[in-house]
């Protein structure tokens, strides 16, 4: 039975619980509604048959998966390329909000933000063709390389390289649009704490490291958190528009492995159990890092 008290409070905010409807349908539809097809990792899929016609087979597509040895590679691929990102990309953002807060020009650093906020908006797949460009034989890079009299060299197509490329080029697509949230939380610092700081001689490096980095702890562990949550990402979108058949032992990562098993060779069950792997993993990674962050910090730097 519903209690008085909360009969009332849903009469108080129902335009805010009526705004929230949409969003829920949606996460119904197209979050909640396709885990029915997680089935298809216990069964051996026929498409004349259907899911729940299509038999059992219990656990022997995640028993293939272990068997396989090109799904390690694959495997390998994505810690390595999601570990680099999340090494090196994951402290830019805040650096970066850093550095534009000190910036005492109001219009200069909204010039900035607003530039640094453009690739976020443009698609991998006119990125991935910007960058092509830029690091094919006859592009920008090449061109500099050559005139310090070194060999020109296809980027994209080298083991050595692409990984690298591959990082650089998700900084800089991200890192102005990852440090709104910084932004942010520096906004709500109260100017105060800066003003006595500055009057008992505190230069900027000692503001931004005794006050701005401690008040920025819970934001930034919250975001390790959610980070931690795709560590088995790696980045879709641009390693599939970016990558080619000589680059597959570096930069073949988990979700291209399950597009052409899936999409491609149409073995869909194998595919899905693939997937169902990797959301299980990242649900462990994120309970984990959740459980250490709280125990390090405190239950105010913790998800939950």
């Amino acid at each position: 039975m519903m209690t008085k008290v909360t009969r009332k409070k849903i009469k108080q905010y129902r335009v805010l619980l009526l705004m929230m409807v949409p969003a829920v349908i949606y996460y119904i539809i197209f979050n909640y509604a396709p885990m029915y097809g997680v089935l298809l990792a216990f069964k051996d899929f026929k498409i004349t048959q259907g899911i729940l016609g299509s038999p059992w087979v219990g656990f022997k597509h995640f028993e293939m998966i272990f068997e396989d040895p090109y799904f390690y590679t694959v495997l390998r691929n994505t810690l390595i390329i999601s570990v680099y990102k999340l090494l090196f990309g994951f402290p830019v953002p805040v650096l970066f909000a850093l550095m534009l807060s000190e910036i005492t020009s109001t219009k200069f650093k909204r010039v900035v933000q607003t530039v640094s906020y453009l690739p976020h908006f443009i698609s991998w797949v006119v990125l991935g063709g910007i960058f092509f460009t830029i690091f094919s034989l006859d592009g920008p890079v090449n061109m500099i390389v050559h005139l310090f009299g070194g060999e020109k060299a296809l980027f994209l197509a080298d083991e050595r390289y692409f990984r690298t490329i591959l990082v650089v080029t998700s900084i800089f697509q991200g890192f102005g649009w990852g440090s709104i949230i910084y932004f942010a939380a520096l906004s709500n610092i109260d100017p105060q704490l800066h003003e006595a700081a500055v009057m008992d001689g505190a230069g900027r490096f000692q503001r931004m490291f005794h006050i701005s980095i401690p008040m920025l702890a819970p934001v930034i562990a919250i975001m390790l958190i959610l980070s931690m949550s795709g560590i088995l990402d790696a980045g879709f979108d641009q390693i599939f528009n970016m990558y080619n058949v000589k680059v597959y032992n570096v930069a073949d990562i988990i979700d291209t492995y399950v597009y052409r098993k899936g999409l491609v060779e149409m073995d869909y069950s194998y595919a899905t159990a693939v997937g169902l792997f990797k959301s299980v993993i990242a649900l462990l990674l994120i309970v984990t890092v959740n459980t250490v962050v709280k125990r390090l910090g405190g239950k105010e730097h913790a998800l939950w």
